[in-house]
């Protein structure tokens, strides 16, 4: 097991959870996603790597053969750059990344004014000086990081984004001819390279809405406006995970790896982790910190919202929704404790949830003190990888019980949980 990563390293020993990521399962889920995609691949670890940890990841995913990584929020790009400099990953060299020297994209920059923009130390400034790829949707961006770029002497790497019909950002159709003149020009100044031109699928899990198709036919008049103004980016991406694995014309130049690359599945109606190959590489874990028995008609938790039917045992586990469990899970949410499957009984609280552990048998004869099914510090996991411990639920399990997706489970994990990892990828894996 390799050493404890979190907000609490000193009191890794008192921590009453830990999450436990498989880097080995994330490189077998990036050679699988890799093998169909038949393309270069980003690793996106935006959000903290969904939630398992950006730096074991992302070196975890260059290894496995990743020549991008992606992050939304420009300040966590920064940080991601810093860590991989003091691991000792190369900056990029010329155009074409490699495992070895990659390229990060990040996709979400503070607004500022050109003035802003150009001011020492500014966040765009300190972007360039890392040698970020940005992503530009507006005038107004391309305008604040052409400013930039004079006064670092520093020629932006940017990659234009085209709404293709996520109404989220990106240029709609009349808006993407300006924005693509005033890039050319920018670029004819020696302010920015136009590397990139992109967008979102935004129902790319869906296998026969229609809506893919549209996206990229949209997508490919943006191409059009694009050389119209004098630009051919080298990098075209669309697809993400469902992209990649259901549509195989969104693939393009580079497609992006993200929830699958933690061996989820981006609609488990359509494919579950396990029909598509791929190995959840989180495994979420606490221990029993309390083991009673109550009687029949005894309320569990706050509001009194479950009620036991006949005297019961019951286990207190000491995690709640300031590290991340969903209140939803309310009398819902799955766990495995001593063996077998239980769930939540009640409300999740701050600090703690209780579970079921089953009936108190006392039917013996002759009469003798009923033992519980478990005891203080029997290992529960609400989640994990039922293939390597059948049983155990799994993140769309918790989904499920909870009326979200698996992206909100794994991501939503708080700081106050520790996370561990075991091994990464093994030579084979390696590229």
């Amino acid at each position: 097991m390799g050493a404890t990563a979190g907000h609490f390293p000193e009191a890794a020993t008192a921590t009453t959870a830990q999450a436990v990521v498989d880097l080995g399962a994330i490189a077998h889920n990036a050679r699988v996603l890799a093998q169909a995609a038949g393309t270069p691949w980003m690793a996106v670890v935006k959000a903290d790597a969904y939630g398992h940890g950006i730096l074991p990841v992302a070196t975890t995913c260059l290894r496995a053969g990743a020549t991008w990584l992606g992050v939304a929020q420009l300040a966590e790009a920064l940080h991601l750059r810093a860590l991989l400099d003091a691991d000792g990953v190369a900056r990029p060299a010329g155009d074409v990344p490699t495992p070895l020297t990659p390229r990060t994209l990040t996709w979400i920059t503070p607004v500022l004014t050109a003035a802003e923009a150009a001011a020492p130390g500014s966040p765009l400034r300190q972007a360039l000086d890392a040698e970020l790829d940005l992503s530009v949707s507006t005038l107004s961006q391309l305008e604040a990081i052409a400013a930039a770029a004079q006064a670092q002497g520093q020629a932006a790497r940017i990659h234009l984004k085209v709404d293709t019909g996520m109404s989220r950002a990106g240029a709609v159709a009349q808006d993407l001819a300006p924005l693509a003149v005033a890039a050319r020009q920018a670029q004819d100044a020696g302010l920015v390279q136009v590397v990139g031109l992109w967008s979102h699928l935004s129902r790319a899990d869906e296998l026969t809405s229609g809506s893919t198709e549209e996206h990229l036919r949209r997508f490919q008049d943006g191409e059009r406006v694009l050389a119209e103004a004098g630009l051919r980016p080298q990098f075209r991406h669309l697809a993400a995970t469902g992209g990649l694995l259901w549509h195989p014309a969104a693939r393009l130049d580079l497609v992006r790896l993200g929830i699958g690359l933690y061996g989820l599945s981006p609609n488990p109606a359509t494919a579950t982790s396990a029909e598509l190959g791929l190995r959840p590489a989180m495994r979420l874990e606490s221990r029993l910190l309390q083991v009673k028995q109550i009687p029949a008609g005894q309320a569990v938790s706050y509001g009194g919202t479950w009620t036991a039917s006949t005297d019961r045992w019951v286990g207190l586990v000491p995690v709640g929704y300031a590290d991340g469990i969903p209140r939803a899970a309310a009398s819902l949410g799955p766990v495995w404790v001593a063996g077998q499957r239980t769930q939540v009984i009640g409300k999740v609280c701050m600090d703690q949830f209780v579970i079921d552990l089953g009936p108190v048998d006392a039917n013996t004869e002759p009469p003798v003190p009923p033992v519980p099914p478990a005891q203080a510090g029997d290992r529960v996991i609400l989640w994990g990888d039922p293939n390597a411990l059948p049983g155990v639920p799994t993140a769309d399990d918790w989904a499920t019980a909870c009326g979200t997706i698996n992206y909100e489970i794994v991501t939503r994990l708080g700081v106050r949980v520790p996370r561990s990892y075991a091994p990464g990828a093994t030579k084979e894996e390696q590229v």
